[in-house]
């Protein structure tokens, strides 16, 4: 039986075994850090974390902050999710090891969730079972909470660096693309705001159904549309305003990096193709394509994507000559 499925009954079997009880959580790290001071401090207080997420849930409150110690991002980025898309951890016990980065945080990957479609409602079909992954400063605090892509796609991308600078881009790209699916979730037109370059281009794409008169079914029109950041944004915006209720489910899957055609050369090196197979869901459109995302490292504190675009196959490499972008 898969993950997904057995944490599907989980959750069924704990909202007739618990209904009135709240389920503390413990965190195990079970490799990968050696120290085991500062692995005691991670496991309490995300521990901790995950258990007030469980309280707030079944007491259908806001998570209360008060004694977490949370920096004020990682409290922004878990009360705009919350806010859409309410979540409790399935697990009582979460045992995962610990992964080091090559900037020296730490992080936990595959922390079990269950993102509930609306607020103060029992098991739904519209729920979404997700994976958080937490990232740690080098003292041992939260430093990041975003939704994740697989663990087995996290890996097989990082493995394909050629080198010590490629394999930090490809950290980089993937912790920015998992924060940049987590936006989504939280209707965060602040981070989609600062993550767009100013004069990014951004190409969407709507599967138009056809049908004859005595509803048989045609071939799916496509329709291309070329927008600023401002006009995406603002479309964006008012898309999230009629989705205040339901859960926006975006999943990053078959993800691509492609180093520019130019990487040898300085000004280039830092500049990747990301494509990706993206399922997009909410209360008023479905999708089911492929985006392209022209990310720019050059700045590693502050990343920007160039061009995002979307079709409903995937993309070949030479996508950007080819539209002559």
């Amino acid at each position: 039986m898969n993950r997904r499925i057995w944490m599907m009954l989980s959750v069924l079997l704990i909202c007739v075994l618990s209904v009135h009880q709240v389920m503390a959580v413990e965190v195990i790290i079970t490799d990968g850090l050696k120290n085991e001071q500062l692995k005691k401090k991670m496991e309490q207080s995300l521990s901790t974390l995950l258990t007030e997420v469980n309280a707030a849930h079944e007491e259908g409150r806001n998570i209360n902050f008060a004694s977490l110690s949370l920096p004020s991002d990682v409290e922004t980025t878990l009360s705009m999710l919350w806010e859409n898309s309410p979540f409790l951890c399935l697990d009582d016990v979460v045992s995962e090891k610990c992964l080091k980065k090559s900037n020296g945080h730490y992080q936990i990957r595959r922390v079990p969730l269950l993102l509930k479609a609306q607020k103060n409602s029992g098991v739904s079909e519209n729920d979404e079972y997700q994976e958080g992954v937490v990232t740690f400063d080098r003292n041992g605090n939260i430093y990041e909470f975003h939704l994740s892509i697989s663990m087995h796609l996290y890996g097989k991308i990082l493995k394909e660096g050629k080198s010590v600078a490629d394999h930090r881009c490809r950290e980089m790209i993937l912790d920015f693309t998992e924060r940049f699916r987590t936006a989504y979730n939280e209707h965060n037109i602040n981070f989609l705001d600062a993550i767009f370059s100013d004069d990014a281009l951004i190409i969407t794409g709507k599967v138009i159904e056809r049908k004859t008169a005595d509803g048989i079914q045609l071939p799916d029109d496509i329709e291309y549309v070329v927008k600023s950041k401002g006009e995406y944004l603002k479309r964006l915006k008012r898309v999230f305003e009629q989705d205040v209720k339901n859960l926006i489910h975006v999943e990053f899957t078959d993800i691509k990096l492609i180093p520019h055609p130019n990487s040898n050369l300085p000004e280039y090196e830092k500049i990747y193709y990301v494509t990706l197979h993206q399922k997009y869901r909410s209360g008023t459109y479905n999708d089911d394509g492929y985006l392209w995302l022209t990310w720019d490292f050059t700045n590693e504190e502050k990343p920007e994507i160039h061009l995002r675009a979307w079709q409903p196959e995937p993309f070949e490499e030479d996508f950007e000559k080819e539209w002559d972008l």
